[in-house]
């Protein structure tokens, strides 16, 4: 499965909507005055898709898993800063449970991604193998 751009992402297209669904919980009302917890659960956010655009832009796979990481430790952080929003009264538990929800599905879309990619690099070198070892063959 071949992408031409990190916007065909199923992943970096939820991480987006998750960001602006972020931006309006931070816009509320005693969120909106809590700066320090604002602008970091947003950094996180805009984190997640970030790091899937960065990965993604360094043509290569590995890096790509490294910077999925990135991502999903993003995500993570969002989830716990969602408690931290919760337990002050700055959210309701439908907004938390909304939130979290998209949270935790990004994450298994990064993980799932991370295994897809790890397994394309294992097919790969296993064809690398078996191309050098006809090679040695035929010699």
């Amino acid at each position: 499965m071949k992408f031409k751009a990190f916007e065909d992402l199923q992943v970096w297209q939820d991480a987006r909507a998750f960001v602006k669904s972020i931006y309006e919980l931070t816009s509320l009302k005693n969120f909106s005055k809590d700066f320090g917890l604002k602008e970091q659960i947003q950094r996180a956010s805009v984190s997640i898709m970030n790091n899937i655009s960065e990965g993604y832009e360094r043509d290569n796979n590995r890096e790509f898993i490294k910077f999925l990481g990135y991502s999903k430790g993003s995500a993570g952080e969002v989830r716990s800063m969602l408690y931290v929003a919760l337990d002050l009264n700055y959210i309701s538990n439908d907004q938390f449970k909304i939130c979290y929800d998209k949270a935790v599905s990004i994450i298994t879309q990064i993980s799932n991604f991370k295994k897809y990619l790890r397994n394309y690099i294992i097919k790969e070198n296993i064809e690398k193998v078996k191309s050098l070892f006809i090679m040695i063959l035929n010699l």
